[in-house]
């Protein structure tokens, strides 16, 4: 049975209404303020608040943080940003009853639950859900009874059998269960590893005996130094987690490395020049990929599916830090290693960008905006369904364009590969879909007409916005474009201009590459990506996808003319006579 931590089950939650898809979830909501708790899918069953806001319905996932099992504390604390509750009905109560926005960035604020209709049917599956007990014990085989006299009679018969999907197991060894719930040994347990068991006392078989806390069996790996096992608090030392103080309530998981960046630079200010002897690649084009598999066909559907679950999952906000991430990591601005650093002898790509040798860094930045932008275009050419699923895609784009804007993310690498799936001729000529956008979308399509189009629109003319402050990763196409020999359309004054600001614009940019490290660190500190969002968002990833294992292997002028020709034919045969 699923219980809170406060005892109340959540089923009977009337705002939780279990795994529910995202399409009937947001059909739930009517007002600015109705919102719901539901069990995601591709989540892996994590809670999250879907709620309407501003016309708009955002979802919210909730993270789960796992504590050490210890008598009168929680087995697990929720947050959405940065206070944690106890339970799961406690962070709704206290975002409910306050009034408090979901997040800053939205300022979405849940007033009115949705109500459930019916009972909710449970499942094994749910049974792993957020606060569940046996979530802190996946190392032990459950066999469900209970201890009270009434009950005796029916001790070791099981009334589920738990041995399917997450029963977890241990190869070679058998953990002996403890406590009050009685258990039958399928094989003896190897001594070697499992230490000395805690017995039941006879007091447990009194009817009004005190209930016990759970207890685990503490597994003890034998030390390289031959030493034997010792008894550690009640909780599993398995060989990644030895180095940790026993005492630690709730210990911190590391900092990620793009929040470690600094001090490295730190320890190696003062050294000497290096001069560079390699071509320095942030995009490595064979990394292993666990959707796509070693070999792939070309906009292969199940992947293309999954993408989509995912992206449907995460908030404009979410996606927008993911993809400042992954741009970040591709510019060499964050994670740039040791080697590398001496290799390109700068300390950023940023910088690398301006120099002679920086050409395969420009070549990879460009294929990277290719490769987002069709990749966006096809979000949208990819819709043969209803008018209205168009316009929905287009107005993910442009809210997905809005949370990368300066203010916001900041991440202008980003913001121009979305703008240039919006403004591709294969997507501007779909005059009904951008008539549904306006009537279904008004919000944003104004946004996109009369912000985002004028914004690009300076950006490229090197006269937008650029302060480290409120852009962590700036607007490097038009310089790199240029360094690589492409020439500037318009009048020859006013490309003579337009050159002179461009070149002066790279010139400060490499300049303030320390400020924009640190503006990127600061906006993506306290991030947990998701790891399958985060790949899909890669070049290596995205040029896979759109051309297949074998196709991505072809000239990069090839596969673009190859692709820009399939766009033609899906915008033709969705709106054939614009």
């Amino acid at each position: 049975m699923q219980v809170l931590q406060d005892g109340e089950d959540l089923a009977r939650q009337p705002w939780y209404h279990g795994p529910l898809s995202r399409q009937k979830a947001e059909a739930l909501l009517l007002q600015d303020g109705d919102f719901l708790v539901r069990a995601s899918g591709s989540r892996g069953g994590h809670p999250v608040i879907t709620c309407r806001w501003q016309g708009s319905a955002l979802h919210f996932e909730v993270f789960r943080v796992a504590l050490r099992p210890r008598p009168g504390r929680p087995m697990a604390l929720f947050q959405l940003e940065d206070e944690r509750f106890p339970s799961m009905s406690a962070l709704v109560h206290s975002y409910m009853t306050g009034r408090r926005p979901l997040s800053q960035a939205t300022g979405a604020v849940a007033s009115r639950p949705v109500i459930r209709e019916g009972s909710l049917r449970r499942s094994f599956s749910e049974d792993a859900l957020m606060d569940s007990p046996a979530q802190t014990k996946p190392l032990r085989a459950r066999k469900w009874s209970t201890s009270q006299p009434a009950d005796l009679e029916q001790t070791g018969q099981s009334k589920e059998d738990h041995s399917g999907p997450g029963a977890s197991t241990m190869p070679g060894s058998a953990l002996c269960r403890t406590g009050s719930d009685p258990v039958l040994l399928k094989t003896p347990a190897p001594l070697e590893t499992i230490a000395d068991v805690l017995r039941a006392s006879d007091g447990q078989l009194h009817a009004k005996a005190p209930t016990k806390p759970l207890r685990t069996p503490s597994l003890a790996f034998r030390e390289a130094s031959g030493r034997p096992p010792t008894y550690c608090d009640l909780v599993p030392r398995v060989l990644s987690a030895q180095g940790k103080s026993p005492g630690q309530s709730c210990p911190e998981p590391e900092a990620p490395w793009w929040e470690a960046e600094e001090e490295e630079e730190e320890e190696e200010e003062g050294g000497c020049f290096v001069r560079p002897h390699a071509e320095v690649s942030f995009c490595p084009p064979n990394n292993p990929s666990c959707m796509l598999g070693r070999q792939n066909r070309p906009l292969d559907p199940k992947v293309l599916r999954t993408l989509r679950g995912l992206l449907l999952e995460h908030h404009p906000e979410g996606t927008a830090l993911h993809l400042l991430l992954v741009d970040c990591q591709a510019a060499g601005l964050l994670g740039v290693t040791k080697n590398q650093r001496g290799a390109m002898g700068v300390a950023s790509g940023l910088e690398l960008l301006t120099l002679p040798h920086g050409h395969c860094l420009r070549l990879e930045l460009l294929e990277r905006l290719e490769a987002l932008a069709m990749a966006g275009a096809m979000a949208v050419l990819g819709c043969s369904g209803p008018l209205e699923e168009r316009a929905a895609a287009l107005r993910g784009l442009v809210e997905l364009a809005l949370a990368l804007r300066p203010g916001a993310a900041g991440d202008l690498l980003g913001l121009a590969a979305v703008m240039g799936a919006l403004l591709m001729p294969q997507v501007s000529r779909l005059e009904r879909t951008w008539r549904q956008l306006r009537r279904s979308h008004t919000e944003a399509a104004l946004a996109f007409e009369q912000e985002l189009k004028p914004l690009m629109r300076a950006l490229d003319e090197g006269l937008g916005p650029s302060d480290p402050g409120e852009v962590a990763l700036p607007h490097v196409a038009p310089a790199v474009r240029l360094l690589e020999g492409e020439e500037l359309a318009g009048p020859l004054d006013e490309s003579c201009e337009r050159l002179l600001r461009t070149l002066h614009r790279a010139r400060q940019v490499a300049r303030d590459a320390p400020k924009f490290r640190q503006a990127a660190a600061q906006r993506l500190r306290g991030f947990q990506p998701n790891p399958e969002l985060r790949e899909a968002l890669t070049t290596g990833f995205l040029r896979r996808l759109l051309w297949g294992s074998r196709g991505a292997q072809a000239p990069r002028a090839e596969r673009l003319e190859k692709f820009q020709q399939v766009l033609s034919v899906l915008s033709q045969r969705l709106e054939p006579n614009c």
